[in-house]
Formats: structure tokens, sequence, C-alpha cells
């Protein structure tokens, strides 16, 4: 005789949770992909310094670049520069030191009042850059520029090179809130994803974006005309370096067209 064997309701059929991949299982959340954000998303110990606080970058190195705008302001032309050629630079200088007496070391003082005088003064330096981008264009296109090729290389290369130092101004302003919300980790998700973020085993431990990255940024996007090694994530960010790519190239193909044909 065969013995009759129990049936076992667990053997034969998938359970509820059999099979089926469950919220954790083989379907990837919102913050897998980035090293350190599933971290940051359960509060996992061994984040990486763009993920906590931390005691925020200096404020020598954007200073120093600012002061750079503006020097390259004063050297462009009259005809090329927005009402006299002190005013938009005295507007600059003095935004600048009243942000540097405010935080004049690390740039991790979280206010609104000092957040505003900041954006106005990457604002009004984008402005000046604005007018001289608009107006060299323009006596390019038709007419004007009698200068000697050299002297327009020279204007040309100034404006392109303040246009770098705007469009790292502004990405290094709206990533993440800014320099001092960064430093304070008010949001995880970046703007920008550089390349330290997604092979931290190759960077330091202790790093973050500082200016310097959203420089590099900046000037490789205006030479190669598209993003290198750091990616645009959030919509802004893909317009403003689509915007930041056709300016450039518009600007140095008709600078360099023109000194060609002068030349020739």
């Amino acid at each position: 005789m065969s013995a009759e064997h129990p049936e076992h309701p667990d053997r034969g059929a998938p359970g509820p949770d059999h099979g089926v991949p469950g919220p954790d299982r083989g379907v990837p959340g919102p913050d897998r992909g980035v090293p350190g954000l599933e971290d940051a998303a359960h509060g996992g110990p061994h984040l990486p310094a763009w993920l906590r606080q931390t005691p925020g970058e200096r404020r020598w190195p954007v200073g120093l670049t600012v002061l750079v705008a503006v020097a390259l302001q004063l050297f462009l032309p009259t005809d090329l520069v927005f009402g006299t050629r002190w005013l938009l630079p005295a507007i600059e200088l003095a935004l600048f030191l009243a942000l540097t007496l405010a935080n004049p070391t690390h740039i991790n003082r979280e206010s609104r009042v000092l957040r505003s005088v900041g954006l106005v003064l990457v604002l009004v330096v984008s402005w000046a850059t604005a007018w001289s981008v608009g107006v060299l264009i323009y006596r390019l296109l038709y007419g004007g520029m009698t200068e000697k090729p050299s002297v327009l290389l020279l204007t040309g290369g100034a404006i392109w090179l303040t246009n770098v130092i705007v469009f790292a101004l502004w990405y290094w302003e709206i990533d993440r809130g800014g320099p001092a919300a960064r430093a304070h980790a008010r949001k995880k998700h970046p703007d920008f994803l550089f390349a330290q973020m997604v092979s931290p085993e190759l960077a330091e431990h202790e790093w973050e974006p500082y200016f310097v990255d959203y420089l590099y940024l900046s000037f490789t996007n205006a030479t190669a005309f598209s993003p290198t090694d750091t990616l645009p994530l959030s919509r802004w960010a893909k317009l403003a370096m689509m915007f930041q790519s056709a300016l450039s190239l518009a600007t140095l193909a008709l600078v360099v067209a023109r000194a060609v044909n002068i030349l020739t």
C-alpha cells in the first residue's frame, strides 16, 4: 500500500510574495544609481561630503574670479559697455564687498539677504556681459567694427572669457540651492552630476563641488559646445548649458570670421 502524503500549501504553488518583485526587489528606487544617495535616503553612516554638512568652500576663489570679470569689463572699448565705463563695475564691486564683509572666509552662512545680494551681483555681471555680446554681434553683422584684427580678437576673447565666468557663477549659485545650502546639505538631488559623484572611490572622501568645478564645467561647455565629464540633470541646467554653447559658438565664429575677413 502506498502511504498518503499530506499536501503542504507552501509546496508547488508560489505564495503571495513568491515570484512577484516587491518594492525593494529587482526594481531600482529613485535614489539608486548614484553612490551615496541610497545611504542618504536611509540615513547611512558613510555619506560623501557633498551629501552631508560641511564647513563650506572658501570665499577667495569665487572672489578672485569676480574681480577678473570686472577687470575684463574695464578692458573693453567704451562703445561696447553699458552706460559709462565705471557704472556697472562700481555696482559689482560694491556688492562683492558687501558679500565679503558678511561672509569673509567660508561660504556657509544661510541668509535670504546674502542670497539675494549674491544673485543680484550675478545678474549685474550677466547684464554687462550680455550688453557687450549683443553690441559686438550686431556690429559684426551690420558693420561698424573697424578695429585691427588683433584688437578685435582681444576684444572678442575678453567678452568670451567673461561669458564663461558668468555661466560659471550661475551654475555655482543655482546648483542645489547655492553654496551655503550645499554646505548645509539642504538638497540631496544635484542639478549637475560630477564624475566624483558617480565614482566616489576615485575621489577624496571630503570632496564636494566648489566654484572651480563649476568654472571648469563652464569652460569645457564653451569650448566643446556640449557636456564633457559633468552631466546636467535638471531642465534648467540643460537649457542653461544649451544657451551657453550657442552663445559661445556664435561669438567665436563671428569674431574669427571678421578677423579673417579684415586680414584678407
